[in-house]
């Protein structure tokens, strides 16, 4: 269990504010932090791997990392630290970069094994690409077999093909190895795939926070629209099919026919419209 109680002043996009939270985290689970750029997100990633300092307390299986005047080192709290821009050392070779961490060579192959990178295992890191080099930082992260897996965006620079690859590479590693997972992302269909629960952000402050549907999933749009989204899910609801569908920073559920179903694949770009307040779904 993860119990955080923590303040700090902050200067965010719209001027001073107050970053407040105050969360329980069961072990094992798959956060997500979400929320509008400059509402604490990143900064309470970091309170929590002891590079910032905050007033108040944390407590992680019955351990404090923090509390009044004490604050616990960041290499004493056993977090593994995925950055947005890798942190590699680049005069080292990929294989070397995991050594780093922890001299145990069967734990480093096995992580080369989960992230498709066994072959490149005596490459260089300037010789990697960019979704290479995120695999590398991802098996650098689980070397010490971190209670506590920090992710920073650490796909917002690739493609989506590369992405939905390496989400798939993180649930993987999270699952084995037991983790409990917070991770920073503006991606609803990155938070529908990977989190079981999502923590809302605003200003500093925790607007909202529950299961992805509860928190993104936008219901109430009786208007007209029209707008492109990526189909993440179909699933049956008593006698009817719903489409779950990723369209900005909202999940949207929309009831469909059997025609549709069978029409439409998961991970597909669709389009979402309505006609007399009837939504319907085009792949585009």
């Amino acid at each position: 269990m993860i119990e955080i109680d923590i303040t700090k002043p902050l200067h965010g996009v719209s001027g001073e504010m107050l970053l407040e939270a105050k969360l329980t985290i069961a072990e094992g689970d798959f956060v997500a932090l979400a929320g509008e750029s400059g509402s604490g997100k990143t900064t309470l990633l970091r309170i929590l791997a002891g590079l910032e300092h905050a007033e108040g307390t944390i407590e992680v299986s019955g351990e404090t990392w923090q509390e009044k005047s004490f604050h616990m080192p960041p290499q004493k709290r056993g977090i593994g630290f995925v950055f947005q821009d890798y942190a590699l050392f680049e005069n080292m070779s990929v294989i070397e970069n995991l050594l780093f961490v922890q001299k145990d060579n069967v734990l480093a192959k096995h992580l080369l094994e989960i992230v498709e990178l066994s072959e490149l295992s005596h490459r260089r890191i300037t010789t990697l690409s960019g979704g290479q080099k995120q695999r590398v930082s991802l098996a650098r992260a689980m070397m010490k077999r971190p209670k506590l897996l920090l992710l920073d965006e650490p796909l917002s620079a690739l493609d989506p093909s590369m992405r939905t690859k390496l989400q798939q590479e993180i649930l993987t590693l999270h699952k084995e190895f037991g983790t409990t997972t917070l991770m920073v992302s503006h991606d609803p269909s990155e938070i529908y795939r990977l989190a079981n629960r999502v923590v809302m952000l605003e200003k500093g402050r925790i607007k909202s926070e529950g299961t992805p549907k509860e928190v993104l999933l936008q219901r109430s749009s009786s208007q007209k629209f029209s707008f492109t989204g990526e189909l993440l899910e179909i699933v049956e609801v008593d006698v009817i099919k719903v489409a779950v569908i990723a369209i900005g920073q909202q999940l949207v559920e929309v009831v469909i026919g059997e025609e549709e179903a069978r029409n439409l694949k998961i991970g597909q770009s669709v389009r979402v419209g309505t006609k007399a307040f009837a939504p319907i779904i085009n792949h585009v």
